[in-house]
């Protein structure tokens, strides 16, 4: 889990921001877009063509739990939107990770000091 409620995206608007006018960074299993925001959250995505609900509550669980580890590594006031792919459904916690840690890589390139 995330470590706040407020860590959290919600709002339909926020994600359609981060989506529309975020940099995107995609790997087999995500999908990651990041845009300025008034502070570092996150949100999810995990659609029906991932899996079934339990498939789909299990893709969520772990790339929540993945975020929470990294959410140091987002510029501060940025909001981060992971989108799952079909492919996220058969892979390992630790693949996700990978591909995670290679979509914020490529994410936060140029904004680091």
């Amino acid at each position: 889990m995330l470590p706040k409620k407020e860590a959290r995206l919600r709002r339909r608007a926020e994600f359609a921001e981060a989506v529309r006018r975020g940099a995107r960074a995609g790997t087999p299993t995500l999908v990651a877009h990041l845009v300025p925001g008034e502070h570092s959250r996150a949100g999810f995505v995990v659609s029906r063509s991932v899996g079934s609900a339990a498939v789909r509550n299990r893709v969520l669980r772990q790339l929540r739990h993945l975020v929470r580890d990294r959410l140091d590594r987002l510029p501060d006031d940025a909001h981060l939107v992971v989108r799952a792919t079909p492919a996220a459904a058969a892979s390992s916690s630790r693949r996700l990770g990978a591909d995670l840690d290679r979509a914020l890589d490529k994410l936060t390139a140029g904004t680091q000091p």
